[in-house]
């Protein structure tokens, strides 16, 4: 549901300059207005023309780098783009201040439609995860595979380790958390989080690491950074408590696009004990389970993850995927496991 509280930054003709986002090799950004809202959509260049299309969405303090790593895996499967949500990664706040997982679905949606990008292959992690199963439910058309990183699907218990960030939605917790943290480094910060979202944080590399300190130096600059975070931690936590047909399991369910279902057995803001409820409610689903990865296995795992969309695509007699299943490259941990 739309926040309540009164647009709080300035317009984003007004914001001030700040470093410029990073770009990997063989991709490039562009700007896409659409109604209420101007988005970033960072690409690759197809491999060859007639690629299907598919879209990315990250999930709550994340950006459109966050499928850096699993894009180029799948050059001459699917015609990459990644979006970053209002507020997020290089895209202004949206123009209503709504930032609800509905206003965020809303966005993709018209992004989608402005672009003529259906059916797209759909991919989501966490908040992305649960805007693109809003999406697919609300527009099925637009939707030809739902690949789901974490999603975040209501929990009844959640668990202690998510707490902190769901208290990001209650008024008063950001001003009093920015006070307490005034003199954390960027570097402490990357810290904290890669802690939260990796299995192991080990897996970073020393330039991910560098970059993702860069980022967070640039995105501490945004006046509307904490702002952004602070009301899409309360859109979730309202789309939680959302029953009937608007709530988001109910929705799942009618979900008609084969999805793909990832899970990290170190998740520590999602469940692991929610991927069986999550290959209930889709009705043709996948599940991948990865006991060792976190909350991001698309940034820890990509060759995994990549693979196993290779699979959802042969499965579903995409016959680009036959001509690329068995040029996978088989990266997965030892003690991955599989189901559904």
């Amino acid at each position: 549901m739309p926040s309540t509280d009164p647009q709080s930054v300035p317009p984003a003709n007004v914001l001030p300059k700040v470093a410029a986002v990073k770009v990997a090799d063989g991709e490039r950004l562009r700007s896409v207005h659409v109604p209420g809202a101007t988005l970033t959509v960072r690409s690759r260049p197809p491999a060859r023309a007639g690629l299907p299309p598919a879209l990315y969405v990250h999930g709550l303090g994340g950006s459109s780098q966050n499928w850096s790593a699993l894009m180029p895996l799948l050059d001459g499967l699917v015609a990459s783009e990644a979006v970053d949500l209002p507020g997020f990664g290089d895209s202004p706040p949206p123009d209503d201040g709504d930032y609800s997982i509905t206003g965020h679905a809303r966005s993709v949606i018209r992004y989608l439609d402005a672009a003529g990008h259906g059916p797209v292959h759909l991919f989501g992690n966490s908040l992305g995860g649960a805007v693109v199963t809003r999406v697919a439910a609300a527009r099925p058309d637009l939707v030809r595979t739902l690949t789901l990183v974490s999603p975040a699907l209501p929990e009844i218990r959640v668990q202690r380790s998510a707490v902190p960030t769901g208290l990001l939605a209650l008024p008063g917790v950001v001003s009093l958390f920015t006070r307490l943290t005034r003199e954390w480094t960027a570097e402490q910060r990357v810290r904290g989080v890669t802690a939260l979202c990796y299995g192991d944080p080990g897996r970073v590399s020393p330039e991910g690491f560098r970059n993702a300190v860069e980022e967070m130096e640039r995105r501490l600059r945004l006046p509307y950074f904490w702002d952004a975070m602070a009301r899409s931690a309360r859109g979730i936590v309202d789309a939680y408590t959302l029953g009937g047909q608007h709530g988001l399991w109910r929705q799942a369910e009618r979900v008609l696009a084969p999805t793909l279902l990832v899970y990290g057995g170190r998740d520590q803001l999602v469940g692991y004990r929610m991927a069986q409820r999550a290959a209930r409610a889709f009705r043709d689903s996948r599940l991948l389970t990865l006991p060792d990865a976190g909350h991001v296995a698309m940034m820890e795992y990509p060759e995994t993850v990549a693979t196993a969309f290779r699979e959802l695509l042969a499965d579903t007699g995409d016959p680009v995927a036959d001509e690329r299943t068995e040029e996978a490259v088989d990266d997965e941990p030892a003690n991955q496991s599989t189901g559904g």
